[in-house]
């Protein structure tokens, strides 16, 4: 774990080369939702993710990640992840616990969420996909992992993900 949170790409991606996780990190253009830049992404293999911030009635907050083509419906989450209403978080509790700002929200960002407050959900069809694509803390990049890279990366901060099936669009 580390102790001090990390707001920065280059710290990022220097602390999983201290720990031996492979990654690739292409730059592009800023990406702020889903939609932008398809044509992108498509020239990257892997599957892509979406990546909500949410709290619900009880102050729990979540980080759910899955694929990009996946439908999250917030009006029937909270029963499949065991929540109550979930609505989206705010920019000062995102920056604050994962260490981000809206359009940058990645499960990388957990490292920075040393109190471990955030709940993290990742979809079925994510947590089985070879190569995983997230924002290295910023959205002007995407940083591709493989599965077992992902996995170690979460091992390392001490993460187990809830795993739940969401479904394709």
């Amino acid at each position: 774990m580390t102790a001090q949170p990390l707001h920065e790409r280059d710290s990022l991606l220097a602390w999983l080369a201290d720990r031996a996780i492979d990654q690739k990190t292409h730059d592009h253009s800023a990406v702020f939702r889903v939609e932008e830049g398809l044509e992108l992404k498509a020239g990257l293999p892997g599957a892509h993710t979406k990546n909500l911030f949410l709290k619900d009635k009880k102050g729990r907050l979540w980080l759910i990640s899955a694929r990009q083509d996946t439908v999250i419906d917030l009006k029937s989450a909270p029963k499949a992840i065991g929540s109550a209403h979930l609505s989206f978080g705010n920019e000062a509790l995102m920056f604050e616990t994962l260490g981000v700002r809206p359009g940058s929200v990645t499960a990388l960002g957990l490292i920075n969420d040393i109190n471990r407050r955030v709940t993290f959900v990742i979809d079925t069809r994510l947590w089985e996909a070879d190569i995983v694509n997230f924002h290295p803390l910023t959205n002007t990049a995407t940083t591709a992992l493989s599965q077992t890279a992902f996995r170690r990366f979460l091992s390392e901060i001490g993460r187990e993900p809830l795993v739940i099936e969401f479904g394709a669009a």
